[in-house]
């Protein structure tokens, strides 16, 4: 039987740098220092006009075929996640395949979910794998949050950045020792709270006109229209930390493991003030702790990928390093896995 394992990461992240100095001359009574303290973000990545999630992921799986040689004829699969796709049809995915180069026998799609993106995409590449459909599956997260954050919205701007990242998820046998390897995972959904993060208006449901486009001034000072991204913070943060806590232990239970036994975790990079109530509910020490958005940002479904290559590229990462993986966001939605890691991945 064939096993999962990821086998390397790269992201890219767009050239436009948004400073909180800048932001700070905008909202009245902040501070760059405040932000930071509160959010851990210090500056966060701008897509430009016209650049779009596919064009961050297609640039990411670029370094990935520039590392590995020959990996672009060895592609059997490409998923990609993202929620601002660059049509509403054809697919995304098929738009890169061409793209890329890469095989005409190459299957390929989309998939929409934000924070908790990577870690379904994981569970999907893992089956194509396991049950022998492909050997080399290209996972690819994007997000352009910012193209529908108003820039007076003094709630979302701040905290997201854009960027992308591309995972090879390839076909091993299983090494000597139990791994490196994927899973098992936990999954789970609440629609209800749907709109606790939500761009109302711009699909079928409630097309954009003029009317959606008026903007509105909320209790907090956050200005925005229905044709762009809301976000209720205090809803969101008591989901995170009703649901996270419970889903870490979940996961700890169905792999037979205890807290200690995992190396790192590396939950989705919401915000600073989010990870740190968090890792202490979950009772984790903070040196197995990854908080990776300082100059980054909460770029979405690509955190965690990002935040894997930061902790491998500052030490953190140890050989065969069993890794917890937690998203968990807009949906709701939320999801676990573990991984052990090769090393230079």
């Amino acid at each position: 039987m064939p096993y999962a394992q990821i086998a390397a990461i790269e992201f890219h992240l767009p050239d436009q740098v948004l400073a909180n100095d800048e932001l700070a001359d905008i909202y009245s009574g902040w501070t760059a220092e405040a932000i930071e303290q509160k959010l851990g973000v210090r500056t966060r990545r701008i897509a430009a006009e016209g650049e779009t999630s596919g064009d961050l992921a297609v640039r990411a799986a670029e370094k990935l075929f520039r590392r590995i040689d020959g990996l672009r004829d060895q592609v059997d699969f490409l998923i990609f996640c993202t929620q601002e796709p660059d049509h509403f049809l054809p697919t995304t995915a098929c738009l890169m395949q061409h793209r890329l180069g890469l095989p005409n026998s190459c299957g390929a799609f989309d998939f929409n979910l934000g924070c908790s993106g990577f870690i379904y995409g994981l569970s999907l590449a893992r089956g194509l794998i396991e049950t022998g459909e492909a050997r080399n599956v290209l996972l690819l997260t994007g997000s352009t949050y910012s193209k529908f954050i108003n820039p007076k919205d003094r709630v979302s701007r701040p905290l997201f950045g854009d960027g992308a990242a591309a995972t090879l998820v390839r076909s091993v046998d299983q090494p000597s020792g139990g791994g490196p390897w994927i899973g098992p995972f936990v999954f789970g959904t609440d629609g209800s709270g749907g709109d606790l993060l939500m761009v109302p208006a711009g699909g079928l449901r409630m097309p954009a006109t003029a009317e959606t486009a008026i903007e509105q001034t909320d209790s907090k000072g956050g200005v925005r229209s229905k044709n762009q991204l809301y976000m209720h913070g205090p809803g969101v943060f008591s989901f995170s930390v009703d649901r996270v806590p419970p889903l870490v232990q979940e996961l700890l239970d169905k792999a037979g493991l205890k807290r200690d036994d995992v190396d790192l975790y590396v939950f989705h990079q919401a915000n600073k003030f989010m990870l740190e109530r968090l890792r202490k509910q979950c009772g984790l020490n903070a040196d197995r702790f990854m908080i990776d958005m300082l100059d980054r940002g909460n770029t979405v479904s690509s955190t965690i990928p990002i935040a894997l290559v930061d902790a491998q590229t500052s030490g953190r990462l140890n050989h065969n390093a069993r890794v917890m993986l937690v998203g968990f966001g807009v949906g709701l939605s939320w999801a676990a896995t573990l991984a052990v890691l090769p090393d230079g991945v």
